[in-house]
């Protein structure tokens, strides 16, 4: 016996809920999806054009700092003053790979989608549900709806634990995804800090020596330039901080964006959450804290019949 109704939200599309009769335990994998996929299948690409142009201008804005840092800053001083230039430059250049790789990897990382069509009675029978149990199907992208999973019009999918989508990585943040973009703030707001302090110490010390041996450009580019950089520094120094303690308050508590808005808990939040944050934090990043700052390690695998029912 099968029952279905409608109930829609803003940021979700319809759900319909289903009762299963299990009656068959031997699952048969669907066919690999392709949506949102490009280099033959490897890579999670999300083809938004507005999100493409805002990753874009990230990376620009990067090798602006890149730039000012290295050849207005560094490089005209290092015979003057080589310990404190190659130092900066070596601490300026790990934040600055490291802000990169962190957005590469969110942008074309699956974030957790759910794969759509699997919603079909065919293969509800499949799936190894209790009988009697209700599950959710996304008329949107025509999916298996998990437990915290939300739809994204941008992306067009049902994503698992979704926080957000953000155009400036030109993805959606979820539950594979989440600490390489939670990395991607935290190093986006270190070269900041670190590129706002050595323009200021900069310009301090062309005027003190009134534009004498300032660097290798005139001093109205200069100042131009240094101008540009600390505004462009103080911004996404602001941003990426009230960013970073946002995901990092949501990591804490088990909680996501859109369940914060949205006033919900999930289930099984409420009963081990306050039992074990630590759990929480390790879901996220990985078990070994060791490796939490690299955007090129995993973070902890889901469990087998998870990534079976719900993976692309």
């Amino acid at each position: 016996m099968t029952r279905e109704f409608y109930d829609s939200s803003e940021e979700d599309d319809m759900d319909s809920p289903y009762q299963v009769d299990a009656e068959a335990a031997v699952l048969t994998r669907p066919p690999r999806d392709m949506h949102n996929k490009c280099c033959g299948g490897k890579a999670w690409c999300i083809k938004d054009i507005c999100g493409i142009i805002c990753a874009m201008l990230t990376w620009f804005l990067i090798l602006y700092a890149e730039f000012v840092v290295t050849m207005v800053m560094l490089v005209p001083h290092a015979a003057r003053h080589p310990l404190y230039s190659w130092a900066n430059m070596a601490l300026f250049q790990t934040l600055a790979f490291l802000a990169f790789a962190s957005h590469l990897r969110t942008m074309f990382t699956d974030p957790g989608a759910v794969p759509k069509g699997n919603a079909t009675k065919e293969v509800i029978k499949q799936m190894t549900f209790r009988e009697g149990q209700v599950i959710f199907k996304c008329t949107k992208c025509c999916s298996i709806k998990p437990e915290r999973a939300h739809h994204c019009s941008v992306c067009q999918r049902c994503i698992r634990k979704m926080d957000h989508h953000c155009p400036w990585v030109n993805n959606c943040v979820g539950e594979n995804n989440q600490k390489y973009f939670v990395l991607f703030t935290f190093y986006i707001a270190a070269i900041s800090i670190h590129s706002l302090t050595l323009s200021v110490c900069q310009l301090v010390t062309c005027i003190r020596e009134e534009w004498r041996e300032c660097g290798a450009y005139s001093p109205p580019a200069t100042v131009v330039l240094l101008l540009f950089l600390i505004a462009e520094a103080l911004l996404f120094a602001i941003f990426t901080a009230v960013m970073l303690a946002t995901q990092l308050h949501a990591i804490w508590h088990d909680e996501t964006g859109i369940e914060q808005l949205k006033k919900e808990k999930a289930k099984e939040q409420a009963r081990w959450v306050r039992k074990s944050r630590w759990k929480s934090i390790q879901n996220v990043f990985g078990r070994f804290s060791i490796f939490w700052l690299s955007p090129f390690t995993q973070p902890s695998p889901k469990t087998k019949l998870d990534s079976f029912l719900y993976s692309v």
